[in-house]
């Protein structure tokens, strides 16, 4: 790791280079596949200042980019493998998934509705058609080359199986890449993060929560974390006013307003995940 990354002084996480950080929540998904490099590839052309991804374990042990814990929503899982139900993430091995298309379903569904805003071109979504699923190592791979920041949250794998090996396997992954403090380390299973801390000491770890917290700041404390990652409606202003005082960045997800934008700005937010990097953009 380079000398100035282990000054938490010198944290992108903390001293953002614009103000306050972008970060394209499973790239930029309002504008291709989720969790695949096509959406980090447009989060990137958007101008964020770096994407969140999710990460599971597949059935060999490998980690994968992938937020859901079935591969129904976001794969051709059910034609390819109709006896495979419910399609679990972790019954299937690398092999098996990379024989989905992780891309088609976003240009079936238009889940933001950008495509019918005609925001994106018949030669994008023919891209998106037989996209693969990217392994971390090749999504930190994309990452590095650019110089980039990008946020991993791992998944909770509930008592699967491989689930001991799961975080340092991710640990490793990001050490084998010395992306020094541009790369976080998030998740909602907080013993996950303590698993972390005691592997790596100098890597950057993220608090996810999804309820309120009654003491934000304890919590980052006992973890031993640089960033609390709140639902966007479940922080209040004091709590990121204290947070900020103690230097801890508070960036809250899923953020698309951007009137909710201003409002947390004021407050102190240090940075946003979301679902449309190409419109916070234009605020700054």
């Amino acid at each position: 790791m380079p000398p100035e990354d282990r000054d938490p002084a010198a944290s992108p996480w903390l001293q953002p280079r614009h103000g306050w950080l972008i970060l394209a929540h499973r790239g930029a998904r309002s504008l291709a596949p989720e969790n695949t490099l096509a959406a980090a590839a447009a989060a990137f052309r958007a101008g964020a200042d770096g994407w969140e991804l999710d990460v599971a374990s597949t059935a060999d042990g490998q980690v994968v980019v992938m937020h859901d814990a079935t591969l129904r929503r976001t794969s051709d899982a059910p034609r390819r493998f109709p006896g495979r139900r419910p399609w679990r993430v972790n019954r299937f091995t690398l092999a098996e998934m990379r024989r989905l298309d992780f891309g088609s379903w976003f240009v079936k569904d238009d889940p933001f509705g950008t495509i019918a805003q005609g925001k994106l071109a018949p030669d994008q979504l023919a891209g998106y058609r037989g996209l693969a699923v990217p392994t971390l190592d090749q999504a930190l791979a994309f990452t590095a080359e650019r110089s980039w920041l990008v946020n991993v949250e791992m998944k909770d794998l509930g008592g699967v199986p491989g689930e001991d090996e799961f975080v340092p396997k991710v640990v490793e992954l990001i050490q084998q890449h010395d992306l020094g403090q541009r790369v976080l380390l998030s998740s909602f299973n907080h013993q996950y993060l303590r698993q972390a801390r005691a592997l790596d000491p100098r890597l950057p770890l993220g608090v996810l929560v999804n309820y309120e917290a009654a003491d934000p700041v304890g919590l980052v404390r006992w973890l031993g974390a640089q960033t609390y990652h709140p639902r966007w409606d479940l922080i209040t202003r004091p709590q990121v006013e204290q947070l900020r005082r103690r230097g801890v960045g508070v960036m809250p997800w899923t953020v698309n307003d951007p009137e909710r934008v201003r409002t947390l700005l004021r407050w102190g937010a240090s940075g946003f995940f979301t679902d449309f990097p190409q419109e916070l953009v234009k605020l700054r």
